[in-house]
């Protein structure tokens, strides 16, 4: 073949197979060079394919490697430093994390060399391309409707594995099914020991309340995950409130400072005195005394027990003072030691609007008058109703045009009866004993009924009477030793609220939780 081709074309020939470097390699090989080139001096197909698919090859690796290092780089670029934690895990954790957590210096020199017997030391080149973090990364996490513990850590970096591990830990304290949409949560993430340059799990802070929280922390020493309880230590605190009502109870004590739950107190204490949905007027005026159960730090947990109230209702001044007998029960009594508790409540129901009293009506369903032998209070479907008074359950089913109906037997003369009820109370059946408050029902509209309500009967000698218009007696007054250590409390309660409502440190300054 180099004997048919002319000097010239032959010269043209080897400098292309020189330019490619080719020669030396097709003179080892004994490739002749009409096997790479045409006689118009171009690559045939044979050899320019492979060399694109090669090409082609190495510019996909190339692509993926650096896609990798660019992700690596936002991932460390989006998580904040220890320093600048902020938010849940800043409460948590502390605003020094890094130094609290007591992160291992060890694990973060492992980035710059490998210490181990056989491995090779990493030049500057591998370590620039490992992008090793500086340090742990803290992150605040919120489940969401349908969220599970395990899937939210797997979203925020935390492997599977490792995820499976700390919810197996944390069943020993607490129950993962237990976890809410809306629970928050606070995990740390801490410099992989292997030179990934990745993160692994590190610490888990789970919040069940203001006193107690749940941590899951990885012992790396051990390789194993472990459970604890952190519960902040509590006191309790008194503290005076005084509102005057202008338009609700509610409303006007929220705006002196006292907290809710001491108001749903003092409307359980007046229950049998009081008709807070009728008998409230503007002007009228609520003064108590109560505990505050709060951290070290004086975050508000929740109220405590309320220890004095008074009442002034249309010019009627109420007074009730909280005393411990000496066989331990506890109840409200009169600064005389009458007792506050009376045979039945005035109202069954809460927050009810008396819709129809006792007396001939128009029946709203039959269509003509008809003598209504109760009280009906309008309210919302499932309003809690309780039990009126101490007594036996006598029937707690379906009774004609009553609805879902529960009638309980005081003693041997008086009984009450609640009909319409939407469901029965848990374990409410007859026979069983009742105090007291206790729920047994809610409000509903079974039976011949036009609207949720409460139909309320109060049975004097088998015969249905006014509720309004019973005498209602009083549990029995304080005697002997226990009315002498009652009257001690009294000047000892007046004196610690005169001393707390005239100081500037009132409820005000407390959260109304």
């Amino acid at each position: 073949m180099i004997s048919n081709m002319t000097p010239k074309l032959y010269s043209q020939k080897r400098d292309i197979l020189k330019s490619l470097r080719l020669d030396s390699l097709m003179a080892f090989l004994g490739v002749r060079d009409r096997y790479i080139l045409t006689r118009k001096n171009h690559l045939r197909l044979r050899v320019l394919v492979p060399f694109l698919i090669c090409l082609m090859g190495g510019a996909v690796w190339f692509g993926q490697k650096l896609s990798t290092q660019m992700s690596q780089a936002s991932l460390y670029a989006s998580m904040e430093p220890a320093a600048g934690t902020t938010g849940l895990a800043a409460s948590l954790f502390g605003p020094d994390p890094q130094q609290q957590m007591g992160l291992s210096q060890k694990r973060l020199q492992r980035y710059a060399a490998l210490t181990q017997e056989g491995d090779a030391q990493l030049d500057d080149s591998n370590i620039a391309i490992i992008a090793a973090p500086s340090g742990p990364v803290f992150k605040d996490l919120e489940i969401d409707k349908g969220d599970t513990l395990a899937g939210v850590m797997q979203d925020a970096g935390v492997s599977g594995r490792e995820s499976y591990l700390v919810v197996e830990a944390l069943k020993d304290i607490f129950d993962p099914r237990d976890i809410r949409p809306g629970q928050k949560l606070a995990i740390r993430l801490d410099p992989s020991a292997d030179m990934d340059g990745g993160y692994q799990f590190g610490e888990l802070r789970l919040v069940k309340d203001s006193i107690e929280s749940v941590i899951v922390t990885h012992n790396f020493d051990i390789n194993d995950f472990e459970a604890t309880l952190d519960k902040k230590k509590t006191e309790t605190k008194a503290y005076a409130g005084v509102a005057e009502i202008e338009l609700s109870l509610y409303g006007s004590a929220l705006k002196a400072g006292i907290p809710s739950a001491v108001v749903a107190n003092a409307m359980k204490i007046y229950a049998w005195d009081v008709d807070f949905q009728r008998d409230i007027r503007k002007g009228d005026r609520l003064e108590v005394l109560y505990e505050s159960v709060e951290t070290e730090e004086g975050d508000f947990v929740k109220a405590g027990n309320v220890l004095f109230a008074k009442m002034t209702v249309g010019g009627r001044e109420i007074e009730a003072y909280r005393f411990e007998k000496k066989d331990g029960s506890v109840e409200y009594f009169g600064r005389d030691g009458d007792s506050m508790r009376k045979a039945l409540m005035r109202t069954p129901v809460d927050g009810a609007r008396l819709s129809s009293g006792f007396g001939m009506r128009h029946h709203p369903v039959l269509g003509y008058n008809k003598m209504h032998k109760g009280l009906d209070f309008a309210a919302p479907t499932g309003t809690p109703i309780y039990a009126a008074g101490d007594g036996v359950i006598e029937r707690a089913n379906r009774f004609g045009a009553y609805g879902n109906y529960v009638r309980i037997r005081h003693n041997g003369e008086l009984k009450t009866a609640y009909a319409h009820l939407h469901r029965f109370g848990k374990n409410i059946r007859a026979g069983k004993q009742v105090t007291q408050g206790t729920i047994i029902g809610y409000v509903g509209s079974t039976g011949r009924s036009t609207g949720p309500h409460l139909h309320y009967e109060v049975i004097m000698n088998g015969q249905q009477v006014n509720p309004k218009k019973v005498a209602m007696t009083q549990s029995d007054p304080l005697s002997g030793s226990n009315l002498e250590a009652f009257k001690k409390q009294v000047k000892s309660i007046d004196r610690q609220f005169k001393s707390l409502a005239s100081s500037k440190t009132l409820a005000s300054a407390q959260p109304t939780n």
